[in-house]
């Protein structure tokens, strides 16, 4: 059992967070042999006074889009003059942007309390059955932050899955709304070889007569949501045939996403509403989070304008999705680490950044990647796109690939001299710069974990 910690201050109480075992830093994630038990989630909260229960949830699963979605959604909702908290995973460079009450983190001192009272109730959950009901790093923090929400008088939350759903820390709760972004390959060991697989496993989150809304079209992974929620007796929403949007994008790269629900006599129309993230897959989580919304506003406690939608899409913003974080040279900085979101990120740079606006500048690609990704898939669509290609690994996470591994796969898909190795990020980055002009642009992606830790230098 891990030592108990006397939390006093910001420093212990992250000591007794890291002490815990935490599965975004390991290699094994035992999704199904018995590691992750929602019994040991709900016994935590019972606890410290079940504080999920004292407010609203919209909770968020997908493979991607659903952080993105989660933002629009809770500063649509703060827009509206709702206290809204989000919850979201991982963290970037502090621990407590995983929880958040309209876009303000938690203060040292709330931190340090909340930490101090996990500790407490998990020492006490450890000594009645010391020998399977030891919770983990999420588990806590997710606790943490369902409590933060509850003591802060929180009057709606949106709560993002971090992985899966079915098993996921955060499914102890019954939602005012379940929401599905999408589906597509990814963490193909835990959830599943399938979409369809994978799609059942993220519609774990239905709950009996909760709606839903659902952002997946693709039929396979669609008619697996369709089932889950029929059992459930789930009201569904599908984009495509309840819900759908248009976008208009301007020469500067600029949305504006018109909604439609098609089902509704008369047909109903919203918007057009300017979008704040860059990428054309941001205009399908606009839509996504319009519907969601649009789903809350008949239950009595919310009312949300169409000024709302249209300030929330505007002023949302997500660290580290597409985010222009330098100019001369153009620096993007973005945490896609599957195929969906590289071909995302891909659309984006030559809708926003083509060559022609760069003045002949070159593309500079900074890439890592964990090992339970797919780094030969990535490197495929990446590899074609870029001029330069530097290849490292991020040392804070025992996930990753290593860089010569990373180098050898890129000559194999015909990189040539354009690729080379850097071995650590600090390394990868200062050897970017130094290619750059300012014409050029460079891109740090692959992994959530090389942008965590290079994005305090990149913004410097």
């Amino acid at each position: 059992m891990p030592a108990p910690f006397a939390v006093v201050d910001r420093t212990s109480a992250l000591e007794f967070l890291f002490s815990r075992i935490n599965y975004e830093r390991t290699t094994q994630i035992p999704y199904r042999t018995g590691g992750l038990k929602l019994e040991r989630m709900q016994a935590l909260l019972r606890l410290v006074g079940d504080p999920h229960r004292a407010y609203p949830i919209v909770h968020i699963a997908g493979t991607k889009g659903k952080g993105s979605t989660a933002t629009m959604i809770a500063r649509i909702l703060q827009a509206a003059g709702y206290k809204t908290g989000l919850y979201t995973s991982p963290h970037l460079e502090r621990l407590e942007e995983r929880f958040v009450i309209n876009g303000q983190l938690c203060t040292e001192q709330e931190f340090v309390q909340l930490a101090a009272d996990l500790e407490a109730a998990t020492l006490k959950l450890e000594e009645r059955e010391p020998l399977n009901r030891c919770p983990t790093f999420f588990e806590i923090t997710t606790a943490m932050g369902l409590l933060h929400f509850a003591r802060s008088g929180a009057e709606a939350v949106v709560l993002e899955v971090g992985l899966g759903g079915r098993l996921d820390s955060t499914n102890i709760c019954t939602p005012r709304l379940s929401v599905i972004t999408s589906i597509s390959f990814d963490h193909v060991k835990q959830l599943g070889n399938t979409l369809a697989a994978i799609a059942r496993e993220k519609a774990g989150i239905i709950k009996p007569g909760v709606p839903v809304v659902c952002g997946v079209c693709e039929e396979e992974p669609r008619n697996a949501i369709e089932s889950v929620a029929i059992l459930q007796q789930a009201p569904l929403l599908q984009r495509g045939i309840d819900f759908d949007f248009s976008v208009e994008t301007d020469a500067a790269g600029r949305m504006q996403v018109e909604y439609r629900e098609p089902a509704e006599s008369p047909k109903t129309k919203l918007g057009p509403f300017p979008v704040g993230m860059l990428g054309e897959h941001q205009a399908t989580n606009a839509a996504t989070a319009i519907a969601v919304v649009r789903a809350l506003q008949p239950q009595r406690e919310f009312r949300i304008s169409e000024d709302d939608i249209r300030v929330g899409l505007a002023e949302a913003c997500c660290t580290a999705r597409i985010e222009v974080v330098r100019e001369s040279p153009t620096v993007i900085l973005d945490v896609a680490h599957n195929l969906a979101s590289i071909e995302a990120l891909l659309a984006a740079l030559d809708l926003r950044f083509p060559p022609a606006k760069q003045n002949g500048g070159c593309r500079i690609l900074l890439f890592a990647s964990s090992r339970d990704k797919d780094p030969t898939g990535m490197l495929k669509l990446l590899l074609p796109k870029f001029d330069r290609v530097i290849v490292t690994k991020y040392v804070n996470n025992p996930r990753a690939v290593e860089p010569e591994e990373l180098c050898d796969l890129a000559h194999s898909l015909g990189a040539g001299e354009k690729v080379e190795l850097a071995a650590e990020p600090q390394a990868a980055w200062q050897r970017a710069r130094s290619l750059a002009s300012d014409n050029d642009l460079i891109c740090i992606t692959g992994s959530f974990f090389l942008a965590a830790e290079l994005r305090s230098q990149c913004v410097s």
